[in-house]
């Protein structure tokens, strides 16, 4: 029987920390780590879109997920994203993740080219076999991937022993009833997307995983402390303010990650960098609305 408990609960999806340079910073990966490590949540997804994984070298994820392990040491769990849009070097970085002790790893299905179902099943377990020990967590993002994960191809998947759970981020909750009924007691279903976890975990879901977690963990700490405790109401009312703060931070000309970085240094102090090109970087016309986004996380953490 697999243990379940180590993946319940609240998990951001890690930033990519860079230099001014745009180089990535093990130094403040690091200083993010031990920032989230004393907030007290259940783990982190290191390497996903959050990580901004698609525009960085093997060699830097490799270099990502190191400084977060020498910094973790096993006080919280970690779920290493490895795809890569190959397999090869897909297989290398779970190797690697492996090699380190790592919790699990994850992969979205290749991109681009729409594969069949077959191949796609046929990438996944090739990952899962460089890591034959370690958990393997399918990343459901249809809406980005370009491909859902379907209930054959779930059902495909469920053969292979150390498929643990699903990160599920498309849009409707149904989808986790559907993961949580098929995959059975010990199997795992993370809510995705950020701005309905009460109704993920209402409908099942045994935590999450999300990216804006990590420059407001208190308030999800809070959604699933009270949704763990029935109190669906008063959760879905910290919900609406989380929302709320998403939103507001969606309105700026810089992506969303540059945005949460900024309101990490505002808030803690963190120097974390900006993104990577192509995605765009805040503009000082921005400013005004990073610094209301700040304050509208204060005011809603202020209320708990």
């Amino acid at each position: 029987m697999r243990d379940i408990t180590k993946y319940q609960g609240i998990i951001p999806a890690f930033y990519a920390c860079y230099e001014e340079d745009g180089s990535v910073s093990r130094e403040r990966t690091k200083a993010l780590a031990e920032h989230l490590l004393k907030k007290g949540v259940k783990g982190v997804y290191v390497g996903g879109s959050s990580g901004e994984c698609i525009y960085q070298s093997k060699e830097e994820r490799k270099a990502v997920l190191e400084a977060v392990l020498e910094v973790v040491k096993g006080k919280m769990t970690v779920i290493a994203h490895v795809a890569c849009n190959n397999t090869e070097d897909s297989c290398e970085l779970a190797a690697h993740a492996e090699r380190l002790g790592a919790d699990a790893i994850a992969s979205i299905p290749p991109i681009y080219f729409h594969l069949p179902e077959h191949a796609i099943a046929q990438y996944w377990n090739d990952i899962s076999a460089a890591a034959p020990n370690t958990d393997f967590v399918i990343y459901n993002i249809p809406q980005l991937a370009g491909v859902a994960l379907t209930m054959p191809l779930f059902k495909e998947m469920k053969k292979n022993p150390r498929v643990a759970a699903v990160k599920n981020s498309s849009m409707p909750v149904q989808d986790i009833q559907m993961f949580k009924m098929e995959g059975g007691k010990d199997f795992v279903v993370f809510n995705g997307p950020d701005e309905q976890l009460v109704s993920g975990l209402a409908m099942g879901a045994d935590g999450g995983i999300g990216g804006t977690y990590g420059v407001m963990p208190e308030l999800y700490l809070k959604i699933y402390e009270l949704c763990q405790k029935g109190e669906y109401k008063a959760a879905g009312q910290i919900q609406y303010a989380a929302d709320a703060i998403i939103y507001a931070m969606c309105a700026c000309h810089g992506n969303l990650y540059a945005v949460m970085k900024e309101i990490l240094k505002i808030r803690e102090g963190l120097e974390l960098g900006s993104v990577r090109k192509p995605m765009p970087g805040l503009i000082p016309e921005d400013m005004d609305q990073v610094r209301k986004c700040a304050a509208m996380i204060d005011a809603a953490i202020a209320k708990l």
